[in-house]
């Protein structure tokens, strides 16, 4: 278990480093597959934007929008968009791309009331969490949702 635990977070932390190796990286569906299409979707959009770290490059520039309420009872009612744009790297990776399902985790381990959103992709990709700090901010966690000792350069700011 605590090797899974290793991998996944070891995974997490090469993709916030910038370690593409080449500018072929897995790409999900990209914003046209996706179902959420609306008119109640389009105005249920909250877009959270931020600069997250990166060793190779001066940063990478997150999207997410999330679409839907986190009370919906049917997960399929929340989509995400998700696009991860790396800043002046050496190799100049594309953009990647990412749309699926997001669902609503209670607790974490140091905080049992704090909120997580669980972003799933469909098709290829890695599944993100995010805390809900509060209302305006979202923090990146790794999958055994605990925070990061960075934690504070892994936020990402709500757009009015």
């Amino acid at each position: 278990m605590q090797m899974k635990t290793l991998l996944a977070g070891s995974a997490l932390m090469a993709l916030l480093a910038g370690c593409a190796g080449t500018g072929g990286e897995q790409q999900g569906t990209d914003a046209t597959g996706t179902t959420a299409s609306s008119s109640q979707a389009q105005t249920d959009t909250r877009t959270y934007t931020g600069t997250l770290p990166c060793r190779n490059c001066s940063g990478i520039a997150l999207t997410v929008n999330l679409q839907g309420d986190e009370k919906a009872t049917n997960p399929q009612d929340r989509t995400f968009e998700l696009e991860a744009q790396y800043q002046n790297h050496p190799q100049n990776p594309p953009t990647e791309t990412y749309s699926g399902n997001w669902d609503v985790i209670s607790g974490m381990q140091d905080d049992p009331s704090a909120t997580v959103y669980e972003l799933t992709p469909s098709g290829e990709g890695q599944v993100y969490y995010f805390e809900r700090v509060n209302d305006s901010t979202l923090e990146l966690v790794d999958p055994q949702l605990r925070r990061f000792e960075n934690g504070q350069t892994l936020r990402l700011t709500r757009k009015q």
